[in-house]
């Protein structure tokens, strides 16, 4: 036991039992001084507000998520709306999923921006982070928060901020909400307990408007009509999305939509799954399990915060294939812009994003069609930065992230799994127009631009040791580039730290026109791109591995070719 972090949790831990806490709270405190190991892990830090927010696993203390870490994280935004934004309308959206203690916090988040004499639009109940979002434009808020913690385990929590604009907070907002929220060191700097009159209740009501706007995205509503039985499967696991998709499906007119009945109910626990992540085929399992007892044609799982969807789709033996953030992308893409040709309707000014670690299939697809792509930085808070820069200019499309998240037009701000729930089954429609299954229509992708794809290997280094490790990780890797990766030539590398890329054929450097990051990538002649990143809010080091290969039948064999190719790379890069 180190004393001296003892110490200091020890003396924080007596400065909250001084504080106005509740009895609960009081006693866990009291339970932990029993235990200094404990004690130290929820006392002796405070809980990082980062720029996306806070998260962590709940509890009593400041390294927790509890009411009183809320209460202050809000103040400190608080501080700071009055200070950058004093022209803006003093309003704010407030919504949570269906984690345990989600609505105390969102209630208690409300009642500090409410007696900080910000006008409050709170829901009644769950909603998934994209009504949020949508909420603060419509509302014309300053600004927005949501209770959750996304994918995480049951014994997580956190709070995302969101800007007027719909999107979360980048540069240079994000680091001075940051400081601002550092500056509250006690409970007692919180004001709260006033002006209740400013809360307002978000009903049903405001659903309808959020609905009608993904209703108009539907490019073939007459296919929907003709292909309205089609056999679908959707599991909200236990999250926010039980609220508008299946709504959302059944009012496009897919009348056969089939609800894992077991994993509708929303609960925190998420009894039914060992991870509520759609990207794992276990938390799809029950919804796959059901697809083949009703002979569905595709599997829909969000995330608790509906802001992620993960899709299966039946191949053939009515055998179902999870798909990944990727391939999701990429055929979302496809269709909306293959739709958009065939009404006459690109004019020259649209575009799309991704991220600079999404599959280079999407820049393909969208050089095919004449339309242009942006590449941002890890998060999808920079896509909503890039339509909110362009929107008097130029018509965003949609756009996407490997992470499953993806959204199609501008008037959400983060990614949206309601939406991307909707489009894939009219994609579904589509391609049963062509006696085609979602799985056929990607093999065409392949067929068309080649074969993509793609692999993460994550690393994880423990303590500061760790931490140590992934830094001189980073630190090899910028001064001793692989000059080759799998018998391809590295021909141009990207390094987001110093804003520069350096052109190995030409021996020449221009900068990155995008913020400082810590990660770096390599391209190689045959197409291959690896992208190194350390985690953000994890002691990991994540490598991004994007292949491309001539199609070639049967899949297998490419399968094989890609696996082999891999194991090389890895080689290469001494993992």
């Amino acid at each position: 036991m180190d004393n001296e972090k003892y110490a200091l949790a020890l003396a924080k831990a007596n400065l909250w039992l001084e504080s106005n806490i509740d009895e609960e709270t009081r006693n866990e405190i009291v339970q932990l001084m029993n235990n200094p190991d404990e004690l130290v892990e929820a006392f002796y830090s405070n809980l990082e507000f980062g720029t996306g927010g806070l998260r962590g696993i709940m509890g009593a203390g400041t390294n927790r998520m509890n009411v009183y870490v809320v209460e202050m994280a809000t103040q400190g935004l608080c501080n700071y709306l009055h200070t950058a934004f004093s022209d803006f309308p003093k309003r704010i959206a407030i919504s949570y999923d269906s984690r345990n203690n989600s609505k105390k916090f969102a209630f208690a988040a409300a009642d500090v921006f409410a007696s900080n004499d910000f006008e409050v639009f709170i829901f009644d109940d769950i909603r998934p982070t994209p009504e949020l979002s949508y909420a603060v434009r419509k509302l014309k808020c300053v600004s927005g928060i949501m209770i959750t913690a996304s994918h995480n385990p049951k014994e997580y929590n956190g709070y995302k901020a969101y800007g007027y604009d719909g999107g979360q907070y980048v540069s240079p907002h994000d680091v001075n909400i940051i400081h601002e929220v550092k500056k509250i060191e006690s409970i007692n700097d919180v004001k709260k307990g006033k002006n209740k009159e400013n809360i307002k209740i978000l009903s049903s009501d405001f659903d309808e408007q959020y609905l009608q706007e993904i209703l108009n995205l539907s490019m073939q509503p007459q296919l929907i009509r003709k292909h309205a039985y089609i056999s679908l499967v959707y599991t909200p696991l236990h999250g926010t999305g039980i609220k508008m998709v299946p709504i959302a499906l059944q009012r496009l007119g897919f009348q056969n939509v089939h609800i894992v009945e077991e994993q509708s109910i929303a609960d925190g626990n998420f009894p039914t799954t060992p991870s509520p992540n759609p990207e794992e085929r276990e938390a799809l399992s029950m919804a796959i399990e059901k697809a083949k007892q009703v002979n569905a044609d595709l599997v829909f799982a969000t995330d608790p915060d509906a802001d992620r969807v993960g899709i299966a789709v039946k191949t053939f033996n009515n055998e179902f294939l999870l798909l990944n953030g990727n391939q999701t992308a990429a055929i979302l893409t496809y269709y909306i812009l293959s739709q958009l040709k065939e009404k006459n309707e690109l004019k020259g000014n649209e575009y799309i994003v991704k991220t600079i670690v999404t599959t280079e299939l999407l820049t393909e697809i969208a050089h095919s069609f004449n339309v242009q792509i942006y590449d941002v930085l890890t998060g999808f808070k920079y896509i909503a930065e890039i339509i909110r820069n362009n929107e008097t200019q130029k018509k965003y499309i949609c756009g996407g992230e490997e992470s499953y998240g993806f959204l199609v037009g501008d008037y959400v701000r983060d990614k949206d799994a309601v939406s991307a729930c909707t489009m894939i089954a009219e994609v579904a429609a589509w391609a049963k127009e062509q006696s085609k299954t979602l799985w056929d229509v990607l093999l065409d992708i392949y067929r068309q631009y080649g074969y993509y794809k793609e692999a993460l290997i994550s690393i994880t280094k423990k303590g500061l040791s760790g931490l140590e490790e992934i830094k001189q990780m980073m630190n090899r890797y910028r001064e001793n580039a692989p000059q080759y990766l799998a018998n391809s030539k590295v021909i141009l590398i990207k390094d987001y730290k110093t804003q520069k890329q350096k052109n190995i054929l030409t021996n020449t450097e221009e900068p990155i026109m995008l913020p400082k990051s810590d990660v770096l990538q390599y391209f190689t002649e045959d197409g291959t791109v690896v992208s190194i990143r350390p985690s953000g809010t994890e002691p990991k080091i994540k490598f991004y591995v994007g292949m491309k290969f001539v199609f070639v039948e049967p899949l297998a064999q490419l399968e094989q070719q890609a696996n082999d190719k891999l194991l090389q790379i890895k080689k290469d890069l001494g993992l």
